[in-house]
């Protein structure tokens, strides 16, 4: 019950505040400060005209595709897997009809088709009218205004994730200020679900736009409230999800996570990601194998994956988070479900067949014939 009530606390304190911007919380936390500075988080979406060379793709040879100059970009999105470019119409931004694939180090078109993402039965086929704000801003920033489409700073600051912080800049206290290691289970993984999800506001359109971010959600709210998750069809492989329900494309870590056991045993997000900024990819605490080490101690990796020690396929995140979920052309990222499939097997084993799967899948004793 205190649990609750201090929940409720949080929440209506963050409602009344003001924000500030991140800027306001380095004075008292410089070393986590420094850390999320360099993050993918603080830097998803960045202004070309103070940095030139944050843009990566290669504008040096002609390309159909592309049809403007790095002068004529504004923000661009993204340098790990892909690479797309924004350019402000009125008070909006939009995305020019192509992306920059880091991995491949070529240009591919970028649009939206009918019928893919919900939101495509509802705009225009013109990339030209799908404005950035209703469908991507409300992520890529803090404090994204429906009505003026001005935000307290872009990127996700510490706002994000720890709601407005006026009241906690003028009298630092643990009472005013949201902090998700105290919040319950759903609140605390909502927090980080708000934008890793994919999904649709209950309330849409608002003043005659559809949003595609969850409007209206501050940390430490109940995002079921404001949000509902895409739902998926078992047996069937749609643009979301694969047939057992597992996501089929990026940004959907939170649909995987939420039907994970690790989940239902009150594991949050932040159990194994430190998004304040580590060395290690995907800002996990520790390297991969070792963060599932921590409380799978008792394993014995080459008996329980049937792979030698020390090999890639002994490491837990080839068999439980195989890279399957589209982000780019056939670039993948790892699944979140935590789920052990056989067709997990031919993710790196891609020359050997589902028929050979099985056969060796037979042979584990470890592994119930039932479930292949």
């Amino acid at each position: 019950m205190r649990t609750f009530v201090t929940m409720l606390f949080l929440a209506a304190s963050a409602q009344a505040a003001t924000y500030t911007g991140s800027q306001a919380c380095q004075t008292c936390h410089p070393a986590i400060y420094a850390r999320w500075s360099k993050t993918r988080m603080a830097n998803v979406v960045r202004d070309p005209h103070k940095n030139p060379s944050i843009i990566v793709g290669d504008f040096s040879k002609p390309n159909p595709l592309v049809t403007f100059k790095p002068s004529e970009v504004d923000f661009v999105y993204g340098d790990k897997w892909k690479q797309r470019y924004f350019y402000k119409k009125g008070n909006d931004y939009f995305v020019y009809p192509v992306q920059w694939d880091i991995t491949n180090k070529v240009w591919r078109a970028y649009h939206p088709a009918k019928g893919t993402d919900w939101w495509t039965a509802v705009y225009p086929e013109d990339q030209a009218q799908r404005p950035t704000g209703p469908l991507c801003d409300g992520c890529h920033s803090v404090n994204y205004n429906v009505t003026s489409h001005e935000v307290t700073e872009w990127n996700v600051g510490c706002e994000k994730c720890h709601g407005p912080g006026g009241d906690h800049v003028k009298k630092p206290a643990v009472g005013n200020i949201v902090n998700p290691r105290r919040l319950d289970l759903t609140r605390a993984n909502d927090v980080c679900m708000q934008c890793h999800t994919q999904g649709k506001p209950l309330k849409n359109p608002l003043e005659g736009r559809y949003y595609d971010w969850p409007v209206g959600y501050t940390p430490g709210d109940r995002l079921a409230d404001t949000w509902q998750l895409e739902e998926h069809k078992l047996g069937e492989t749609t643009f979301t999800h694969f047939p057992d329900g597992t996501a089929h494309k990026n940004r959907m870590q939170g649909n995987d996570f939420v039907q994970s056991v690790m989940y239902t045993h009150g594991v949050t997000c932040f159990a194994c990601h430190d998004v304040h900024g580590t060395e290690n990819n995907a800002d996990t605490i520790r390297p991969a194998s070792a963060t599932c080490t921590t409380c799978h101690s008792s394993l014995d990796a080459t008996a329980h994956s049937h792979h030698a020690a020390g090999s890639s396929g002994a490491e837990c995140t080839g068999c439980h988070m195989p890279k399957i979920e589209q982000t780019i052309a056939d670039v993948n990222i790892r699944a979140h479900t935590f789920k052990f499939a056989p067709g997990n097997c031919n993710v790196c084993h891609k020359d050997k067949t589902a028929a050979w799967t099985k056969e060796n899948l037979g042979k584990w004793t470890n592994f119930s014939p039932w479930r292949y």
